[in-house]
């Protein structure tokens, strides 16, 4: 196997290291006047005629924060341009938090998602390392309206949706929400490494321990939709199974990455023994495993498969590019925890497959959905919407395990741009 593929050889930092730039080179032309994130075609072409979605402005603002803190000239000033998008033109000033995103005309969407709100508080987090003006501010303001509205502190978990005026609670309740809870939690604590931060990094291990008790109970393949009661919905939208929210059954890449995020927060987790620390690794390399084993080359082609049903049977086969961007980043982090040469194997194979099949190597970026013959598709992610999932993959195998990727980069660096 060519050697740019095998983790900490220098020809795959370089690989990692070029297509990271690569990334940040792509995705230059995402701001609207407003601030709001277009969606990107093909090439980087931004498409105004889509929504501007606060969840994609979330990422690009995490993004360029970091590409900020690595030197990257031009990535403070989109960084910037994304915080005063979040600040202005999607930020609901009547209700309070942050609306959906913005049509064309520049009608609201509506609802107001915890999944959004999640990112909000992501991007204020990376910004705020990167010291990024209106940051620190944007973070203020999305712990208060996440604390009011979704985190329910009795369950230990996040509710999901509210109407655009935060009078009416959806009933649905989803763990797609609660695993970008997670990784917002963990990233302020790595923000503000105090006593607040220790509690938004104790609120994250109660989610996960919800979690892995769902998922020991469906053969480590976690569920995705729950009742207001927290009762899993296991049938959910099996008439649609390719829903890019709420798809049906299990989805491998959740598992995945799930198994990376507890990962990060045991090894955070000063109050835990080592013995603790090291059952949830083994929950973590369980999870990872049971994903794996489900859906990576499963249906005679490469690629991870987008969702299997309860046995493991692959239902939508489609490759989605973050399930891969997570693969790789999770197969690192076992490796660097476990020493495990499997993990090593496999990040080698996804690294092959990266290259070989997911990269655009003419257009720039990686192709956001492939069929199970990996030929190009557009039914859930036409373009190449944003760049969240692909740049971590090209910063996290190389990144210490315990940390968020954006704390991870600011330690790296030893200085903020």
């Amino acid at each position: 196997m060519n050697n740019k593929y095998n983790i900490d050889t220098q020809e795959n930092r370089e690989f990692l290291r070029n297509n990271a730039q690569a990334l940040l080179d792509f995705g230059r032309r995402f701001p609207s006047p407003g601030g709001g994130s277009y969606y990107l075609g093909d090439d980087g072409t931004p498409w105004a005629d889509r929504n501007r979605e606060t969840w994609i402005t979330c990422r690009m603002a995490h993004v360029y924060s970091i590409g900020a803190m690595m030197g990257d000239a031009g990535s403070k000033e989109l960084a910037a341009a994304a915080i005063k998008g979040l600040m202005g033109e999607l930020k609901d000033s009547k209700n309070g938090g942050w609306y959906a995103g913005l049509t064309r005309d520049n009608e609201i969407v509506p609802m107001k998602q915890c999944y959004a709100h999640a990112f909000v508080i992501l991007a204020s987090t990376s910004g705020v390392i990167a010291g990024i003006e209106g940051a620190a501010e944007l973070l203020r303001e999305a712990l208060a309206v996440y604390d009011k509205y979704f985190w329910d502190d009795k369950a230990g978990l996040a509710v999901d949706t509210w109407n655009t005026e935060f009078t009416e609670l959806d009933g649905y309740r989803g763990v797609n929400a609660n695993m970008h809870t997670v990784e917002a939690f963990l990233a302020v604590a790595d923000t503000l490494e105090d006593d607040k931060g220790i509690e938004y990094r104790k609120r994250a291990g109660r989610i996960i321990g919800h979690v892995i008790e769902w998922a020991k109970q469906n053969d480590y393949r976690i569920p995705e939709h729950f009742s207001s009661d927290w009762e899993p919905q296991l049938e959910l939208n099996k008439e649609t199974p390719d829903d890019p929210f709420k798809p049906y059954g299990a989805t491998p890449g959740h598992g995945i990455e799930w198994a990376r995020l507890i990962s990060q927060w045991a090894g955070a987790s000063e109050d835990l023994s080592e013995e603790d620390r090291q059952d949830y690794y083994a929950y973590a390399c369980r999870l990872y495993d049971r994903a794996v084993d489900d859906a990576w080359n499963k249906d005679g082609a490469p690629g991870i498969v987008y969702t299997t049903d309860w046995n493991g049977k692959p239902v939508v086969r489609d490759r989605m590019h973050w399930t891969l961007a997570e693969a790789i980043n999770t197969s690192a982090v076992l490796y660097r925890i476990t020493g495990n040469a499997k993990y090593a194997d496999d990040y080698s194979a996804f690294m092959e497959y990266l290259d070989t099949t997911v990269l655009d190597h003419t257009c720039g970026s990686w192709f956001h959905q492939l069929d199970e013959n990996n030929k190009l598709k557009g039914t859930v992610w036409p373009g190449k919407s944003d760049l969240y999932h692909a740049f971590q993959a090209m910063l996290i195998p190389y990144s210490d395990t315990d940390v968020s990727i954006a704390r991870a980069v600011y330690n790296r660096e030893g200085k903020k741009e």
